[in-house]
């Protein structure tokens, strides 16, 4: 199994953070964003939008991090991290969605400019995690999980981009349950840090 991975990048760290914990043997293919590298082979020959993560596993070729995640929790995890029933999928799915939508278009985006000097609308970013943060917030003061009351990949797909939220200039210093749900995190068997969490 190979991902083809970009070591700053919160959907890259989502991928390699489930298969740590999981403990699943991933080879890292580093591709180097400044140099093109994503817009060449093999990655753009392995996804057409010319992003990273890309999971190669075997015949199965995935570009997306939360559609990896969904794969190698099935895939490999029985339903540790992705439950059976539709109702509890549905319950994970809405996080996943709410990871690639307001997170990353919210402190997401808000990290892109200030790190990476993207060509973003940041007071646009700054709205939108105004907005998502203290939903986020309600929801971990009543639930230790963001979903099913134990770790799912809902928690890891929504934990990069919120806890990497400072570098956007965030400050989540008043949001203590977020921040309590860090350390939760944090403390699973077979946890891995990125730079900046």
């Amino acid at each position: 199994m190979k991902l083809y991975d970009l070591e700053p990048s919160g959907n890259c760290y989502k991928v390699r953070l489930l298969a740590s914990l999981m403990q699943i043997d991933v080879e890292l293919e580093a591709v180097d964003f400044l140099e093109g590298a994503h817009k060449r082979s093999p990655v753009i020959d392995l996804n057409p939008w010319g992003q990273v993560p890309v999971l190669v596993d075997g015949e199965v070729v995935l570009r997306d991090s939360q559609a990896i995640l969904v794969y190698l929790a099935r895939q490999y995890g029985g339903h540790a991290w992705w439950p059976e029933g539709a109702a509890q999928q549905g319950e994970v799915m809405q996080w996943l969605s709410t990871a690639a939508n307001e997170v990353q278009n919210g402190p997401g985006a808000a990290r892109l400019v200030d790190k990476f000097s993207a060509p973003l609308n940041k007071p646009q970013a700054l709205a939108v995690n105004d907005g998502i943060l203290p939903l986020l917030e309600a929801h971990l003061s009543q639930h230790d999980w963001l979903a099913l009351g134990r770790p799912t990949i809902a928690d890891i797909a929504v934990f990069p981009y919120v806890a990497l939220a400072h570098e956007g200039g965030i400050d989540l210093s008043s949001y203590t349950s977020i921040l309590s749900w860090f350390e939760r995190i944090k403390g699973l068997d077979n946890f891995i840090p990125m730079s900046g969490i």
